[in-house]
């Protein structure tokens, strides 16, 4: 095992108050980024009983507002998510009324002010653990596990208005046995959805997919097959990959496996084993950004609970290390984990201080080897540059700016037109980005390198254009 504190900053406590702060569970999010604005929300009972908070940095983590309270319940709300696009920021939680219920507040202004848009669920025995995803085109999703049933289901609500009105409630599971930790997410127009149940005989994770954003859904895909538990799900969808993270007992404790897809969710490839130590892994959090994919998750291996990290840069077909990122005589839990272009963020709850309080701590280079937006420029046409320096070993950088939001492929072919790497395979946002590629695996030899872009749900491509690179080893 890899314990390294190199790049990795100090840890920053973030709230400080008589009552503990707990963050929701790892189907949520915690902390969501857009720009250099950093976006958290926990829940906590400084005011008598628990309350959700929300709090932001607007300098990508180097300083933190105040703590904003933005809920005044009689009753506890508890396990907030947080999802955020552009301007707007929207958290989604549970709260006992007559019984548990999922509500929902939106910032129209980066988290300045908040409004209440009410009640989400409607459950006669009990709605807990909602997850929210948003994406352009003001559509709101979220799920949640319900007891109307009888057992625990996984139910599903949209918002096409970013969260004015509602669509129907759609029971997303149907199965004699509880469906626990749903977590959803958007990419296009394919919507992804992911939870563990035990319908057969053990807990296993499942998956399902819509194809229209949210209007139908496929049929459940089962992911894990062994005689163990498979329980804890998170997943982070970037353009066709879909990546997934679990806690896996098969090993004889429970270990941190994580598989994913390269077709948006069509085809799955084999179960990777990420965590190797004789104590238990718990609740990890999976985040990507084209080639990098970053996990998170807390285990006692040190004789108390800490939080540790391991990332891959290559799509996950290869794993680094694993790096410790707390250090304390107390339990650090429940870590979350979200990208911005350069900087990987971590955030955590800690016993340090005698009671529960989040910290927070980044590695300002983390993300540093795949796509990265250079400057705030809004350009007015599509162009992809050429690479520098060429020839080049291992290491050169491609820069292209797109022109609106759209899918966009980066792809490196050798002279036979076979595909050599993937560089960059997901949704953007309008800008100029760099890439950096690393050709170490590749021999010497004439490259080409394409540009493909598409609209957001379109099948064909609206842009498109080659060039060559040289590597010379």
């Amino acid at each position: 095992v890899g314990i390294s504190y190199s790049q990795w900053q100090p840890d920053l406590r973030l709230t400080n108050n008589t009552a503990s702060s707990y963050l929701g569970n790892n189907n949520q999010n915690a902390i969501v980024i857009s720009n250099d604005t950093i976006h958290i929300v926990w829940s906590d009972a400084r005011d008598g009983n628990a309350e959700i908070y929300y709090k932001r940095s607007t300098n990508g983590g180097t300083s933190w507002g105040s703590d904003t309270r933005l809920t005044n319940s009689l009753n506890s709300a508890g396990s907030p998510a947080i999802e955020v696009d552009n301007q707007y920021v929207f958290v989604v939680w549970f709260e006992f009324t007559s019984g548990y219920e999922i509500y929902m507040m939106r910032s129209s202004n980066g988290g300045t002010t908040w409004d209440s848009l009410g009640q989400i669920s409607n459950s006669t025995a009990g709605a807990t653990y909602p997850s929210v995803t948003a994406s352009a085109g003001q559509l709101i999703q979220v799920v949640w596990q319900d007891q109307n049933d009888g057992n625990y289901e996984i139910y599903y609500r949209r918002s096409t208005d970013r969260g004015i009105s509602w669509g129907t409630i759609t029971r997303l599971t149907n199965n004699s046995f509880y469906s626990y930790y749903p977590s959803i997410t958007i990419s296009g127009l394919i919507s992804h959805c992911l939870w563990y149940d035990g319908r057969d005989g053990n807990d296993e994770i499942y998956y399902k997919r819509s194809t229209n954003r949210g209007l139908d859904w496929g049929a459940d895909v089962r992911l894990t097959t062994n005689t163990f538990s498979s329980i804890d799900p998170s997943q982070f969808v970037s353009g066709q990959n879909v990546h997934a993270v679990w806690v896996d007992s098969r090993d004889g404790n429970g270990e941190i496996y994580y598989k994913h897809s390269t077709d948006a969710g069509i085809n799955w490839l084999a179960d990777t084993r990420l965590t190797n130590n004789t104590s238990g892994s718990y609740k990890p959090v999976i985040s990507a950004s084209g080639q990098n994919v970053h996990v998170i998750w807390f285990d006692n291996r040190d004789g108390n609970l800490e939080v540790y990290y391991k990332n891959s840069t290559n799509g996950g077909s290869a794993w680094g290390a694993d790096t410790r990122l707390t250090n304390n005589s107390a339990s650090s839990e429940l870590a979350h984990i979200a990208l911005s272009s350069a900087a990987v963020h971590a955030l955590w709850y800690d016993l340090r201080d005698g009671n529960y309080e989040i910290y927070y701590k980044k590695n300002p280079t983390g993300n540093t080897t795949g796509i990265n937006p250079i400057n705030n420029l809004i350009p007015e046409k599509f162009k992809l540059g050429q690479n520098y320096p060429n020839p080049f070993n291992p290491n050169t950088n491609i820069g292209f700016q797109i022109a609106e939001f759209g899918f966009v492929s980066l792809k490196v072919y050798d002279v036979m037109g076979k595909e050599a790497a993937v560089l960059v395979n997901e949704d953007l946002n309008t800008g100029v980005y760099k890439v950096n590629f690393n050709g170490s695996a590749l021999a010497s030899g004439m490259y080409f390198y394409k540009l493909t872009f598409r609209q957001a749900g379109s099948s064909t491509g609206e842009f498109s254009d080659t060039k060559k690179l040289i590597i010379v080893k």
